[in-house]
C-alpha cells in the first residue's frame, strides 16, 4: 500500500487498485497546492470545515463518505469496510463543538486509523474503537486540536505498529498558530522517529515493525 501525504490531515492511500483521499483541505483555504490525480474514494471527519471536507477538489468522480454519517452503520465502498466514532474539535467551546469524527478502515490487511480533527482527550469508547490499527494518522499541531500530552496517552493506549504526524505548522499552511512537528517528535527517543524525506512511503503487511515507529513525510501538494 502507498500513502502520501498531500498536506494538513489530507493524505492519498492506494492499495488494490482503489484510491482514497482522507480529510481533504481547501487548497485557497490551507494553503497547501489541488490534488491533481482522481481517486475512488473520499472520507471526511465532517462537512463543515474547509480544511477538512473539500470534496470538491478531488479530481474524478469518487464517492464520498461523511465520517459522521456512518457512526452506527458503518460503509462498504470498493470491498473497504470504512468504521468511526464521534468526536468533538474542542469541549472548551460546548456552545460551537466543531462535531467531526474519527475513522478507520482496512486496505492490503493494513488497518489504518485516521483522528479526524479531534480536540480533546480520547474516551474509553474512541480508545477502543482504535484497538488493533496498524497504522495511526495523529494530529500532532496542538490546540485547537489534542494536546501533545493527550495525544501521548493515545499512542500508548492503541500500539500502533507506525505513527504518521499531521495537521502541523509547515512553511505553506495557513494556521501559523499550530505546533511544527519537531515538537511531537521530541517526545520520542530518537531512534524511533524516521524522517522519510519524501511524502509517500510504501509499505505491506509484513513489512510493518513489530513496536511502534514514527514516520515523519513531507508534504506533497
Amino acid at each position: 500500500m502507498k500513502i502520501r501525504w498531500c498536506g494538513h490531515a489530507t493524505f492519498l492511500l492506494e492499495g488494490n487498485g482503489t484510491r482514497i483521499v482522507t480529510d481533504p483541505y481547501t487548497p485557497e483555504v490551507a494553503g497547501y497546492d489541488p490534488i491533481d490525480e482522481p481517486v475512488d474514494i473520499v472520507i471526511m471527519s465532517s462537512a463543515t470545515d474547509r480544511f477538512h471536507s473539500c470534496a470538491d477538489m478531488v479530481p474524478g468522480d469518487p464517492v464520498v463518505i461523511n465520517a459522521l454519517d456512518i457512526t452506527e452503520t458503518g460503509a462498504e465502498v470498493k470491498g473497504i469496510r470504512f468504521s468511526s466514532v464521534p468526536a468533538m474539535e474542542s469541549i472548551v467551546h460546548k456552545s460551537d463543538p466543531d462535531q467531526n469524527a474519527m475513522y478507520r478502515f482496512g486496505v492490503e490487511g493494513i488497518e489504518i486509523g485516521h483522528m479526524g480533527d479531534v480536540g480533546n482527550p480520547l474516551s474509553e469508547t474512541q480508545l477502543e474503537f482504535f484497538k488493533g490499527v496498524d497504522i495511526l494518522l495523529v494530529l500532532t499541531g496542538g490546540p485547537p486540536t489534542i494536546e501533545l500530552n493527550d495525544l501521548d496517552e493515545v499512542i500508548d493506549a492503541i500500539q500502533p505498529k507506525v505513527t504518521i504526524p499531521m495537521h502541523y505548522r509547515t512553511d505553506k499552511v495557513t494556521l501559523t498558530r499550530i505546533l511544527p512537528v519537531d515538537d511531537f517528535t521530541a517526545r520520542f527517543p530518537a531512534e524511533l522517529v524516521h524522517y522519510q524525506g519524501q511524502s509517500q512511503i510504501e509499505v505491506s503487511k509484513s513489512d510493518l515493525p513489530q513496536t511502534n515507529q514514527i514516520y515523519v513525510l513531507d508534504y506533497a501538494n
